[in-house]
């Protein structure tokens, strides 16, 4: 695999005024593609995600290496005169600024938009929010966990004769990290066709709710709120987990070839004309009974052997895999899912890659997450301050050096 000659946002300056999970996905992302991102971080502390460790951990906790990779450190007081002009001088020849501060913060720090873009007309201002930057709950702060149940996932989410359940990853903040990144770039297009800057925003809210298609359009088009179902989908059968002899599988039949080709790998072709199974609709109202039936031929032989014979037979299926079985797969490694990343103490380890590949390229920035102001110096040099001024800035405590 070849490297790009050229990534697409190279030359790109972002400057990323965020923390924990949203915000630092999408710098993550514009890091991948190309952009240099510098991480303005408070001290001594810096980002809060710095703390999510286990005890006896002492390197950067495994949560903040995996999603800060690629980015400098500039540990900044922007609360303190010095400071704030620090962070205009950076505004200057920045193209985005991406922030996750509550509605109101960045206005009263003089550091909203309408200030930015007096410094920088073609700026692009990046704001991820809670619950959006407008309507009565806008000023509310946000965090993945309420935001999943604020959207209906968690009601939608487990069995239906139990409590529901929290899905196993951070759907709204992953999503909001995305969707800002998408928004960007589209705003960086028409900054490149009109010399406009303007302010682009997400919110967890929204990234959650965006996730909700099937939940909406059952609701929308019956009045009726979807029911916990398991793996199972409201409106496709067979198109769920199954136990099979030695662990679990997952078929998908989602349309009447599939489901042909299933009740021939089972060795029940009759199962396709069965009144209760003839229709999509009919197999949903009978899951139950139907998942008994799949799961009584299923038991007889392996998940690696059912997998076989329905790729065979063109059956969507696979095997029901744990995080580390996935990650440790050679398909995952190569499309670039899987990166070699050094640790930041002089060793390795590994990251999660670009989802996204160009001209067959997935190349993701595996240079190590920074320290707390690893690279405040450089980056106060890049704008002029010479040694002797950085020290006495360190000294003042406006910037700190890790």
């Amino acid at each position: 695999m070849t490297s790009l000659t050229h990534k697409p946002l190279a030359g790109v300056r972002v400057i990323e005024m965020a923390q924990i999970m949203a915000g630092p996905t999408c710098g993550m992302m514009l890091a991948d593609l190309g952009a240099e991102v510098i991480k303005i971080e408070k001290f001594p502390g810096g980002d809060d995600a710095r703390q999510y460790q286990k005890p006896g951990d002492t390197a950067l906790p495994p949560s903040f290496r995996m999603i800060n990779r690629g980015k400098r450190s500039l540990a900044l007081d922007v609360r303190t005169p010095q400071g704030k002009e620090i962070l205009l001088q950076l505004v200057r020849d920045a193209d985005v600024l991406t922030e996750n501060f509550r509605v109101g913060v960045m206005d009263r720090l003089g550091l909203g938009y309408d200030d930015l873009k007096k410094v920088n007309p073609a700026l692009i201002y990046c704001s991820i929010t809670g619950y959006g930057r407008v309507g009565p709950m806008a000023k509310t702060g946000g965090f993945d966990l309420i935001l999943q149940a604020f959207s209906g996932i968690i009601e939608a989410t487990g069995e239906p004769d139990r409590d529901p359940v929290k899905p196993g990853v951070s759907i709204a903040d992953i999503n909001a990290g995305i969707l800002a990144a998408m928004g960007i770039v589209s705003a960086y297009v028409h900054r490149l066709k009109t010399g406009e800057g303007q302010h682009v925003s997400t919110s967890l809210l929204q990234a959650a709710m965006q996730q909700t298609y099937w939940l909406a359009a059952n609701y929308f088009s019956s009045g009726k709120e979807t029911q916990r179902l398991g793996t199972a989908h409201s409106l496709i059968a067979p198109y769920q987990v199954f136990n099979a002899g030695d662990g679990r599988i997952v078929i998908g039949a989602g349309n009447p070839k599939a489901w042909t080709g299933v009740c021939e790998v089972l060795g029940h072709p009759e199962w396709a004309n069965d009144p209760r199974f003839d229709h999509p609709q009919r197999r949903v109202a009978n899951r139950v009974e139907l998942q008994s039936l799949i799961e009584s031929e299923l038991t007889t032989a392996t998940v690696a052997e059912w997998c076989s014979r329905c790729e065979a037979a063109g059956v969507p299926a696979g095997p029901v895999n744990t995080a580390g079985q996935a990650l440790e797969h050679p398909q995952t490694r190569a499309v670039g899912m899987v990166i070699d990343v050094p640790d930041g103490v002089g060793g390795m380890g590994r990251g999660i890659g670009s989802p996204i590949t160009f001209q067959g390229v997935s190349e993701a920035v595996a240079t190590p997450a920074p320290k707390v102001g690893e690279h405040t110096g450089e980056v106060l040099e890049s704008l002029g301050f010479s040694k002797a001024e950085v020290e006495a800035l360190i000294e003042k405590k406006v910037v700190s050096q890790g």
